[in-house]
């Protein structure tokens, strides 16, 4: 039917609305299913991180744990890891024990389980997007995370960090499902928050600010009713029980020494709030102890390594939301407000922590990747207001406009490319790109370069041939980071001082500790990530190491 006074045959506004919606979300599907055959095509090129092991043995001794009857408890004594939850390792050790992958191809199973949580993660952050400002605005903020190298580079190797920011993504997709129903919220939605939930802590007690942005949302959904607030809280928490139920189920499954004792949670949250240990970070060319760290570490961190487009989208979405600030006076608008409150709580609550309280830190945004998803979701709807905004300026400008963004995406996309399996190295034009943030910021922290380094090593040594004794190797990095790829008749060392080959990152000048003549290096956008030293020439004071 034609609205009066339409033309026949044109389409009506809502129908062009719908027309553009649906193509917004075919194209959102089509990203997801490239970026889906990308981390199908290159999960296996990427070498193992530094805390790779020793996570992998805790979800082994989990395991132990279990198959054990709760007898054998070394989970609980192996360094520090009971402080953390074993989802993740709990279920590559599972399918290394089914017989799934062993030897190097564990580590590429490692790496693909946690690229798919890093897909889930992007396909959480456009459905909610979505969910807030439309099927544009989801598109918008899906594209934003995809080309954030440290998201979309780390989700291969970040095997404690990424999964941990996806289970805190769904479980605040689901706490907005939640304010959205109150105060009786459908089993779906309950399900899927408790599910979240309980792999959150079954991974970081961390999770807890997932429960803060949902209680908080809460109490705001209760102070907008007229009356009866206290009544209307009650109820919603229980109708959230549910929810709860599954969560401490899952939690304590995953994190089985977290239910051992009343304040085991509140240990693990002392302990991570004021740890510190000999390790150095980098802040603007500035290197100090992780325990010395200022409070803009965080802060300073994102505004190097986020795309410039991103930057763009978050500094659009703080105008909009100025803006928007009168309306919120009345009641209809607060209302309208409730369902992004705990997405600006996730996007600005741990800045505003590590500000505050300045915590340990180290490894740039690593610690805190869970706040790049709801920040993309904020980002993609200021990018996307802004442009609705345009309606009314010149076609000209609005033309401008979109190709400088489209130019945005394919320049970062490009820069990732060039990178490539290294993009979770990609920085913005603040820090000078790549180039200028060579000795300023975080390098390849992971050592994830040294898999192509030792595959040189190997190229090498079987053109010279391997004597009877073999040759050993140094590694500026654990071990078995390089032990899993080296040939036969290689083998890493800690004695560094007697090694023929010496194998390291450049990250924070780890490539000058010890001498040799350079055979091989490992180089991304005009960046040496990695060096091959022959050191077998060398005798007496040559081979200190320095």
């Amino acid at each position: 039917m034609i609205p009066p006074g339409a033309a026949a045959g044109a389409p009506t506004a809502a129908a062009s609305a719908e027309t553009h919606g649906a193509l917004a979300r075919r194209l959102a599907l089509a990203v997801l299913v490239l970026a889906g055959a990308f981390a199908l095509l290159t999960f296996d090129q990427h070498g193992i991180s530094n805390d790779e092991e020793v996570q992998h043995v805790y979800g082994r001794l989990l395991l132990d744990f279990y198959a054990s009857a709760f007898a054998d408890r070394q989970a609980f004594e192996y360094k520090n890891l009971y402080l953390y939850g074993g989802f993740f390792d709990l279920v590559a050790a599972a399918f290394e024990r089914a017989g799934v992958a062993e030897g190097p191809a564990l580590w590429d199973l490692r790496h693909l389980l946690s690229a798919l949580f890093g897909l889930a993660g992007l396909a959480g952050t456009w459905l909610l997007a979505r969910r807030l400002g439309g099927e544009w605005a989801g598109l918008a903020a899906l594209v934003l995370l995809l080309i954030t190298g440290s998201w979309s580079g780390a989700m291969f190797t970040h095997t404690k960090d990424i999964p941990f920011a996806t289970t805190m993504l769904w479980a605040l997709y689901f706490s907005v499902r939640v304010l959205d129903t109150l105060p009786a919220p459908p089993w779906r939605v309950l399900a899927g928050l408790g599910v979240a939930l309980g792999c959150a802590f079954g991974l970081r007690i961390g999770a807890v600010f997932a429960v803060f942005y949902l209680g908080v949302g809460m109490l705001a959904a209760a102070a907008l009713q007229p009356d009866g607030r206290l009544r209307v809280l009650l109820r919603a928490v229980l109708a959230l029980l549910p929810a709860a139920a599954i969560a401490l189920v899952l939690g304590a499954l995953f994190w089985p020494w977290a239910a051992m004792a009343p304040d085991n949670v509140l240990t693990a949250m002392s302990a991570f709030s004021h740890f510190s240990f000999e390790l150095n970070t980098v802040l603007d060319g500035r290197v100090m102890n992780v325990g010395e760290v200022p409070g803009h570490y965080l802060a300073t961190y994102l505004l190097v390594r986020l795309p410039e487009l991103f930057l763009a989208g978050l500094a659009l979405a703080l105008v909009a939301g100025v803006r928007a600030a009168p309306p919120l006076a009345g009641a209809h608008g607060r209302r309208a407000a409730l369902p992004w409150l705990p997405v600006v709580l996730a996007a600005l609550f741990p800045l505003a922590y590590t500000l505050l309280a300045a915590p340990p830190l180290y490894n740039g945004l690593r610690h805190f990747s869970f706040v790049l998803p709801p920040l993309a979701v904020l980002a993609g709807v200021g990018l996307v207001h802004a442009w609705q905004g345009l309606r009314s300026r010149p076609p000209l400008l609005r033309r401008v406009v979109l190709v400088a963004c489209a130019l945005g995406v394919l320049g970062q996309a490009g820069l990732l490319a060039r990178l490539h399996p290294y993009h979770y190295l990609a920085y913005n034009r603040l820090a000078g790109g790549v180039h200028g943030a060579v000795g300023r910021w975080e390098q390849d922290y992971w050592a994830s370069s040294l898999r192509e380094a030792v595959l040189a090593l190997n190229a090498h040594v079987v053109r010279e041939g391997v004597p009877a004794q073999g040759y050993t190797v140094a590694v500026c990095a654990e071990p078995l980071q390089a032990q899993v790829w080296l040939a036969s008749g290689l083998r890493a060392t800690r004695d560094w001082w007697g090694a023929d080959f010496y194998l390291s990152p450049t990250h924070m000048g780890c490539d000058q500790a010890l001498h040799g003549r350079v055979l091989a290096q490992v180089v991304r956008a005009g960046i040496v990530l990695a060096v091959v030293k022959d050191r077998r020439a060398l005798v007496g004071e040559e081979r200190r190491p320095r």
